[in-house]
């Protein structure tokens, strides 16, 4: 399935390998020695395209018991899993075959195995199948049953080594309340913090300034969707030629620190495969128009399967709402055969219990049959308005902003001096528009941003007019400020711009 926003691969927490030696978490790192190990995984699942699971996993059985670690070989493994393709190969769909075959069973009464293979006689007639082929399908669709299409890895054996270090490393992360970075390039730090919308700041050291970010433990409302971004900023900051990370870790209730630096992990030199492809142009242009605004949707293409009865539609996408664990399916309908559209109509009388939107070609002339199967419609002609999708996603984001709303106190009291509302909103799992009611007693509203009542009169003592905007956004910067033009204006000053020179502050009454 496509997936523009993948990041690199992350183990699981069984896999994690660590030593608690001296109270601290130290991710235990592969050597460039384990080389032939990874190539030697890497060989196992290239010789066994074409065969099932189960013998993939046979194999790979077989090398864990003579490594020194199963976890290193699993942890191989995994990563290649993920680049792995497999596939159900049966002569009918094992969903209908066991329906048919538990229904017959029923009429037969099966008892012994005769009685059995009746059953199985009696289902395999409504495919036109021989016995044995129902049989052999009747369970194709489990794991170890599916069959290894292709592996089309990113990864040489020194690649996956290395990916496997980045892959710990983040899956070490996971438990991080905090981490704590200093690089020889912050400004792609901090801009790839910013990208991933993680909730952070910047601090003074005795040699210099690190960014410290918040981990996913830390928040109110712990959230996968943030543990999975805070993981692939270390991406980020594994690129840069010099840097170290220091994390404190909830180890299961004990607190422990971990340190990481540039000798630790590297970024494997092939990147993510990340093209995303579209059925058509009215797609195309919808989903670069709807990622162009700034809504608290994330837009996914090709989500999972939805069950349509005895078939599966994929819809074009889905919606993720940021804020909770709620998703809703879209549909673009475009004009089509007289065929297409009974197929799609009987697609969608046959999907429930999921919220789903349909952009529908006005003249196809169903709408009202959409309706009527109580998915919502949307008409459109020739491109598909953002607008009216944005309304109809109001719809629910109103009740969840309601729900989540509900969920906290009137008074927020953040103990942070200055705090922006995004960043308040975060740490509460929730949307801005839930918070924008709440009172803040200990807190100033100004713009976007809390500050307290002391912090904006040590500003105020330090401004004057005359002063240039920089020198002026420099003392805001060292109380964590950055909406200079609404701090500036509820001290008393507005901007005199100069041009290309800059700007200079002048008293808001001149």
């Amino acid at each position: 399935m496509p997936d523009g926003d993948r990041p690199s691969a992350v183990l699981t927490k069984d896999l994690l390998r660590v030593s608690r030696a001296g109270g601290g978490f130290h991710p235990q790192f592969v050597e460039d020695s384990r080389r032939d190990l990874a190539a030697q995984i890497i060989d196992v699942y290239e010789e066994h395209v074409g065969h099932s699971r189960a013998e993939l996993d046979d194999a790979l059985t077989d090398v864990e018991r003579e490594a020194d670690d199963f976890k290193l070989v699993r942890g191989f493994a995994k990563l290649l899993d993920r680049e792995a393709t497999v596939e159900t190969r049966a002569p009918v769909d094992p969903r209908r075959a066991r329906e048919a075959a538990f229904e017959a069973g029923e009429a037969v009464g099966v008892v012994t195995a005769e009685d059995r293979e009746r059953a199985l006689d009696r289902a395999s007639e409504r495919f036109d199948v021989e016995r044995d082929a129902l049989a052999d399908s009747l369970y194709a669709d489990l794991d170890a049953r599916q069959v290894l299409l292709a592996v089309q890895s990113r990864w040489d054996p020194e690649e996956l080594v290395a990916q496997y270090n980045l892959s710990l490393a983040q899956t070490a992360l996971f438990d991080a309340t905090e981490v704590r970075v200093r690089s020889s390039d912050p400004k792609a730090l901090v801009s790839a913090v910013k990208r991933l919308r993680l909730l952070y700041e910047v601090r003074k050291t005795g040699d210099g300034r690190e960014v410290v970010v918040t981990g996913p433990t830390a928040l109110f409302q712990r959230t996968r969707r943030y543990g999975t971004r805070f993981a692939r900023l270390l991406r980020t900051v594994a690129t840069a030629d010099e840097w170290t990370l220091d994390a404190t870790v909830d180890d299961r209730g004990t607190e422990r620190s971990m340190t990481l630096t540039h000798d630790d992990v590297s970024v494997p030199g092939v990147e993510p495969v990340a093209e995303v492809s579209y059925d058509s142009d009215v797609e195309a242009d919808f989903a670069t128009r709807f990622d162009s605004l700034d809504l608290d949707w994330d837009l996914v293409r090709e989500p999972e399967p939805l069950d349509a009865g005895e078939r599966v539609a994929i819809p074009d996408f889905a919606f993720d709402y940021r804020h909770a664990d709620f998703r809703v399916f879209f549909e673009i309908m475009g004009f089509w055969t007289p065929e297409y559209v009974a197929k799609k109509l009987a697609q969608l009388e046959a999907i429930d219990e999921v919220e789903l939107l349909v952009a529908v070609d006005e003249t196809l002339g169903v709408g009202e049959d959409i309706e009527a199967r109580d998915h919502r419609a949307i008409p459109y002609s020739e491109t598909v308005r953002v607008k009216d999708v944005r309304d109809a996603l109001q719809r629910y984001e109103d009740e969840l902003v309601a729900e989540s709303a509900a969920t906290l106190p009137d008074d927020l009291t953040p103990e942070a001096d200055v705090v922006t509302m995004g960043s308040l909103a975060d740490t509460h799992g929730v949307s801005e528009r839930a918070i924008e009611d709440k009172r803040f007693p200990d807190h100033e509203v100004v713009g976007r941003t809390l500050i307290r009542p002391s912090v904006l009169r040590a500003v105020e003592a330090r401004i004057e007019a005359g002063m240039a905007l920089d020198e002026a956004e420099a003392v805001l910067d060292e109380f964590g400020i950055d909406d200079a033009s609404a701090v500036l204006s509820a001290v008393g000053y507005r901007v005199a711009w100069e041009g290309l020179s800059g700007g200079t502050l002048r008293p808001r009454a001149e």
